[in-house]
């Protein structure tokens, strides 16, 4: 009996000695004046003509029993508008630069039908087209983004795309546009000249693309750009930063709006590892790949400075996601696949990287909205369940808009076989009602991390959280399970003399709200 209350003496006495050692980071957030506002465009989202995004997504036609505006389903609609949703870029991805978007316009029993050579080689009717998507994004009150057709289509193809969106008085475009049913422009910002010129886009070299992207642009508007579109560069494929350089040596500034970049956290393109079933090796790599993205944004960025230093163009990041083998007995083709806890601090993570770079990176697009990639909704037939993704990107749209308050932390680290990574990030900024939002994510798999943040600073008083975790890292929500995974109350901090102390859960997200 003895050796028994020895030893519980011994272990009571070493959890509490790791306790009161525990190392405690501190965070420092600066009240700046002149700090940039996070442009609630860095919160948009893709729907391309890939797998079942729009077909069995989106769009299930006007003669469904899922009830449905105009063929659009109201449930995604409905979760769509609950996420603030700033912008929605389309018809692609790989698929924009082989649609033709006549064919998609005018009475939908006469539309041509099309193969989708780059996704499954599927046959579509083209019943899902611009008037669709546009009015979809007015239902939604987001921009839509429209990706152009560079690689198999023509100038004046993109040109009269514009004229029929975007004109108000007499031309044959407009005059198209009213004949279809469409009295008032839509008047679309947002236009991608061509996607991914360097591979599914043409293979086009940097130097190629660059004289392409002249031609296409000066045709899109007049000298002036009195419509004030924004023209938008096929960016690099994540480290090509000669491709970025290329574009803004070579392309006048007022011709640019934007400079995309693609990034995609993968642990190898030839073996991408399963949605679910992963190891912790397989998560750390596919953490590794994600938090490159402070890599490239800040080199690219460097490079956009010294061409624009006055940061006119914008940083449009707008494919980025996680990427793993499609779900097994599914096309693979469609690229659908499950979102785990994984998937939800990803999503944190890189979101602090584009908050806290908020100067450049003023677009960004996660791949994608419905049934692909990192998807915040998937569905099967009438059910449909939000991801914890979807979760992660409505507690993070309170900073939307929000002028950043800038941050520093020098971070425990995430050890695993050798390697390491900085465990925890974070964000923060100021609305226009005055209340703070501070964003924490812990990638690390097995540790909790502490973290102190001093309030005078900021004069904070009060606090209340959000935390989105789970007991385990592979899990997720299902058709069967839909609300495993969703926001919870967070109360793991307290406040005294002024300092706010957090404990940050393994794997979690977190978002402390403060007056």
């Amino acid at each position: 009996m003895k050796k028994v209350l020895f030893l519980s003496f011994i272990i009571a006495f070493c959890s509490q000695t790791s306790f009161a050692q525990k190392e405690t980071t501190v965070l420092t957030i600066k009240n700046t004046a002149n700090a940039p506002i996070i442009n609630k465009n860095i919160y948009g989202h893709f729907a391309e003509h890939l797998g079942r995004c729009i077909y069995g997504g989106f769009f299930v036609g006007d003669t469904s029993k899922i009830p449905n505006t105009a063929g659009v389903r109201n449930d995604i609609i409905d979760a769509l508008k609950k996420l603030k949703i700033p912008n929605l870029r389309w018809p692609g991805g790989c698929f924009a630069d082989t649609y033709h978007w006549k064919d998609g316009i005018g009475p939908k029993e006469n539309r041509p039908t099309i193969v989708n050579q780059w996704w499954g080689g599927t046959t579509e009717d083209n019943s899902f087209g611009t008037h669709d998507f546009l009015n979809l994004c007015e239902t939604l009150g987001a921009d839509p983004y429209l990706s152009g057709n560079v690689g198999s289509g023509t100038v004046q193809e993109l040109a009269d795309w514009v004229q029929y969106t975007n004109f108000g008085g007499k031309s044959p475009m407009s005059d198209l546009r009213r004949k279809n049913g469409r009295t008032e422009p839509w008047k679309v910002k947002f236009w991608g000249i061509g996607n991914e010129a360097w591979g599914c886009g043409g293979n086009m070299t940097a130097d190629y693309y660059v004289n392409e992207y002249r031609k296409y642009a000066t045709f899109m508007s007049d000298w002036g750009n009195t419509g004030g579109i924004t023209r938008i560069a096929s960016g690099s494929n994540s480290a090509d930063y000669n491709w970025t350089e290329t574009l803004m040596k070579d392309i006048p500034l007022n011709m640019l709006g934007g400079v995309g970049v693609h990034h995609y956290a993968v642990i190898d393109w030839a073996k991408k590892g399963d949605a679910v079933d992963y190891t912790e090796f397989e998560y750390f790599q596919t953490m590794k790949s994600a938090l490159k993205m402070e890599e490239l944004v800040t080199k690219h960025s460097a490079i956009m400075d010294k061409y624009d230093p006055e940061k006119k163009v914008a940083m449009i990041v707008d494919e980025w996601g996680a990427w793993y083998e499609v779900e097994k007995g599914t096309n693979p083709g469609f690229l659908y696949q499950q979102n785990t806890m994984r998937d939800a601090v990803l999503a944190g993570a890189t979101l602090n990287i584009f908050n806290n770079h908020a100067d450049r990176v003023r677009m960004a697009n996660l791949a994608q909205c419905v049934n692909v990639l990192q998807a915040v909704i998937l569905t099967d037939k009438a059910k449909m369940i939000l991801t914890p993704t979807y979760y992660v990107m409505q507690l993070y749209s309170v900073h939307q808009d929000a002028q950043q308050l800038p941050i520093s932390i020098k971070s425990p680290l995430y050890s695993y076989n050798g390697e390491t990574l900085p465990a925890l990030s974070a964000s923060a900024s100021k609305d226009k009602k005055g209340l703070v939002h501070i964003s924490l994510v812990n990638i690390d798999s097995k540790k909790e991390n502490n973290v102190e943040i001093d309030l005078t600073e900021i004069g904070i008083k009060s606090v209340s959280g959000l935390i989105i975790g789970s007991s385990k890292l592979q899990d997720y929500n299902s058709f069967d399970n839909p609300t495993k995974i969703q926001p919870i109350a967070f109360k793991g901090f307290e406040i005294k003399k002024g300092k706010l102390t957090v404990t940050v859960p393994p794997f979690s997200v977190i978002i402390l709200e403060s007056k």
